[in-house]
């Protein structure tokens, strides 16, 4: 893209920077409205626009990373990350016995929507994930 004057209007790593956010800022818009919607159909679509959207998300990513124009975060920390987890499920087991303490206790909702629980594997020594 050039300006007027036949200079580059930006950079190229800039302006794939600013491509790339707004992909995944339209990514989470996706996402919302997906989660949000009532429709069957209206859903679907949302989710289709997400997945097309995180494959270029993605697709954009590896070329930039290639070119060295896009450096990934240094890998977490196990425990940092079997932090979160535990968190998370904590947070998880709270939901469920409220929803159960609202709707009187019913059996169906023992297990949110029948998501499986995961548990770290703490055999695996690597300190670090990723």
């Amino acid at each position: 893209m050039y300006a007027q004057n036949g200079t580059a209007f930006m950079a190229d790593e800039d302006l794939l920077n600013t491509v790339l956010a707004d992909l995944k800022r339209t990514v989470r818009e996706y996402t919302t409205a997906a989660t949000e919607s009532n429709c069957p159909t209206v859903r679907r679509v949302f989710t289709d626009l997400t997945m097309d959207t995180l494959r270029l998300q993605g697709e954009l990513y590896t070329q930039m990373s290639q070119l060295n124009m896009y450096t990934a975060p240094g890998k977490a920390l196990r425990q940092d990350v079997d932090k979160q987890i535990q968190t998370a499920h904590q947070t998880q087991a709270k939901c469920q016995q409220f929803v159960q303490q609202k709707i009187g206790g019913a059996g169906a909702y023992n297990q949110a929507a029948g998501v499986p629980v995961h548990q770290p594997n703490v055999q695996n020594h690597n300190p670090y994930y990723m």
